[in-house]
């Protein structure tokens, strides 16, 4: 949320500080008009924030429903950002021709800044403004999203095993699937698929065309994969859609790489007599960051390493309900002794 504090601070010392000041002191006579193109607009952006749009902001902090009206009712008002941006390079010029000028009234009220860091504050805020709301539009995209993703998957039914093991929920989507075997496709057929960290989950779609279907489970894929090697063809309905993941697909392929190869080389400076041993899990651990992976009680796994933050790298062998995984652990949750 913008704050409406800081948004008036600057503009509070470009008018109050150096405008004021000018004004006790008087203007050169060789600059006599020209302190007016200095300065632009400034006042009236300022009184405006100050007897309105700073109210206005501040009702936005209790209904933030509020916000992105108030910026499309005062579209008009906000243009004084663009006069004030039209007239910011001859302003420049004059703070330049007057240099010392400036500096001397800088002194005169101890102000840390010079007039230039100061004329500058209000084309930062209408660009503070774009990037804040844009943040908030993109966080609030992803939200619905990622909600749609979990009423979607909890509509799954028929998967035996525990989805909550094969780490985040990536994407998920209606493709046209055929699938390889012996080098010939199958016919296709439309599936629901869930990719996550660390599997892919195809289901068949049940009450189609209703506004809330259920998905079959059908099969599934270890998604420690090259894109090439895939036995399935996903046809996407549109090319959007298709980029988005691929992308994924490609981001998660990289992950994976990466954290593979770390683990190869840990295993390299660790010796092989950490990989014989299989200890228990005591407890359940549900994975919360992307290089960890969630263990069950009663499973047993290998650690292949530990670190000073009491986590210890393991491998989890396949078993019915998961496929293989290798991540980090609290050590806190194995039988080390």
């Amino acid at each position: 949320m913008i704050s409406p504090t800081k948004l008036q601070k600057s503009s509070v010392l470009n008018v109050q500080g150096f405008m004021s000041r000018l004004e006790v002191r008087g203007i050169p006579e060789e600059m006599r008009g020209k302190d007016k193109i200095v300065f632009g607009n400034i006042q009236q952006i300022y009184d405006w924030h100050r007897d309105f749009f700073l109210v206005e902001l501040d009702r936005c902090l209790q209904n933030h429903d509020l916000l992105a009206d108030l910026f499309i009712r005062h579209e008009r008002r906000l243009h004084m950002y663009i006069v004030y941006c039209q007239n910011k390079p001859r302003s420049e010029f004059i703070v330049i021709e007057y240099e010392k000028f400036f500096e001397e009234i800088q002194h005169e009220i101890s102000c840390r800044m010079s007039i230039s860091d100061y004329l500058i504050k209000p084309i930062q805020r209408i660009t503070k403004y774009q990037l804040l709301l844009k943040k908030a539009c993109e966080l609030m995209s992803l939200v619905p999203k990622r909600c749609n993703d979990m009423m979607n998957l909890g509509r799954l039914q028929g998967y035996e095993g525990k989805l909550t093991s094969h780490g985040k929920l990536l994407q998920q989507e209606t493709f046209c699937v055929c699938e390889q075997d012996g080098g010939v496709l199958s016919r296709s057929k439309e599936r629901r698929v869930f990719l996550f960290e660390q599997i892919v989950i195809f289901s068949e779609l049940l009450r189609k065309g209703s506004q809330n279907p259920g998905y079959q489970y059908k099969t599934h894929q270890v998604s420690y994969l090259s894109m090439q090697e895939q036995r399935f063809t996903l046809q996407a309905s549109n090319s959007s859609i298709k980029q988005t993941w691929v992308e994924t697909i490609a981001a998660l392929l990289d992950a994976q790489n990466n954290f593979l190869s770390a683990g190869r080389q840990r295993r390299g400076r660790h010796g092989e007599e950490n990989h014989s041993t299989l200890v228990m899990v005591t407890q359940d651990f549900s994975a919360v960051r992307e290089d960890e992976i969630s263990v069950f009680r009663g499973e047993k796994v290998q650690i292949l390493a530990s670190n000073q933050q009491g986590q210890s790298l393991v491998y989890r062998p396949a078993n019915s309900d998961s496929p293989a995984a290798e991540g980090w652990v609290p050590r806190s949750v194995l039988r080390t002794h």
